[in-house]
């Protein structure tokens, strides 16, 4: 197999990001502070893989000094286009943005995208308990959706963790559910009707939401979910269908089929967790990937790199 595939999820964990997690010791074993560019580009080339989309997935908001979300999004998205440079035709990078006011991420989106050149916006699926469709996210939004740049959709644990969460690691179960969660917030929220012009990928195949689809749809149908827009099933439909859904710890067939029932292959997308998910996990990803008889082997290809070329051209 040849070198090929575009990694959408994938994250950086070197400089500031290492400093801030010095402590943390990933699934696995791995370090955050031992991620280095040869690192990546050794896991890239055992796994036949030609890019990758770096991010860093934490929400930055809440932080304990006033200012501190702004300085380390400006630090982390120069690193990132740091990175880049190394290699340009091996790594992208989605910014991260400052969640204290939206004037600030505002102001961060204009310089990483701007002046740095990143390839795109990566947002938590919460942010200090702020949804997509809740008032702080519009203005983030609608730039979002004029720009018509990639937003990769990363979880994050919801506001009522501490109760919900059972002292489980959150990845198992909240982070599936705070994706659904967001996604069902903005979409009876009006924002897909306001702003049809968003490019949105979810992380590890969309988590509970391709499941509760027709759940969400059959809601609206009969009148019983609260609306602030013209949300009917079609509209539903429609919003699934155009989403795309990466395949980090999703490539099984309880997360692929789901995904397939709401959207086609042409949006989904390859993704590895690396290095927050363990190698033997990625691997495993991987196998259950190539083994699954869903796709036509066009369809697999798409998946692991042509689908990913329509969002970021430069890796063509």
């Amino acid at each position: 197999m040849s070198r090929n595939r575009i990694d959408v999820h994938t994250h950086y964990m070197g400089g500031t990001v290492a400093r801030m997690m010095k402590d943390v010791t990933l699934p696995g074993g791995f370090r955050v502070g031992l991620w280095t560019v040869d690192d990546a580009l050794d896991f890239m080339d055992r796994r036949h893989i030609a890019a990758q989309i770096l991010s860093f997935p934490m929400a930055l908001a809440g932080m304990p000094q006033p200012g501190l979300a702004v300085r380390l999004a400006r630090q982390i998205n120069r690193e990132l286009a740091d990175v880049i440079k190394t290699k340009p035709d091996r790594f992208g990078a989605f910014a991260c943005l400052p969640l204290d006011t939206a004037v600030d991420a505002l102001k961060e989106i204009a310089y990483a995208l701007d002046d740095l050149g990143l390839d795109g916006v990566v947002l938590p699926s919460n942010a200090q308990g702020e949804y997509l469709g809740e008032p702080f996210f519009e203005p983030i939004l609608a730039e979002l959706a004029h720009r018509r740049i990639p937003v990769f959709i990363h979880p994050e644990n919801c506001p009522h963790i501490e109760l919900l969460g059972f002292g489980r690691v959150a990845s198992i179960v909240e982070f599936p559910l705070d994706t659904a969660r967001n996604i069902v917030n903005a979409i009876y929220r009006g924002v897909f009707r306001r702003y049809p012009e968003l490019t949105i990928i979810l992380a590890h195949a969309g988590g509970a939401l391709p499941s509760l689809g027709w759940r969400i749809a059959e809601h609206s149908q009969v009148g019983r979910a609260p609306q602030d827009a013209d949300v009917d099933g079609g509209h539903i439909a429609e919003v699934l269908r155009d989403l795309y859904y990466e395949t980090a710890l999703g490539a099984s067939r309880n997360s692929l089929l789901p995904a397939l029932e709401v959207t086609g292959a042409d949006h989904v997308l390859f993704g590895t967790d690396w290095p927050a998910a363990p190698l033997s996990a990625v691997d495993h990803n991987i196998d259950n990937l190539t083994g699954f008889d869903g796709f036509t082997a066009g369809e697999l290809s798409s998946v692991e790199r042509t689908n990913a070329l329509r969002l970021f051209p430069r890796f063509a």
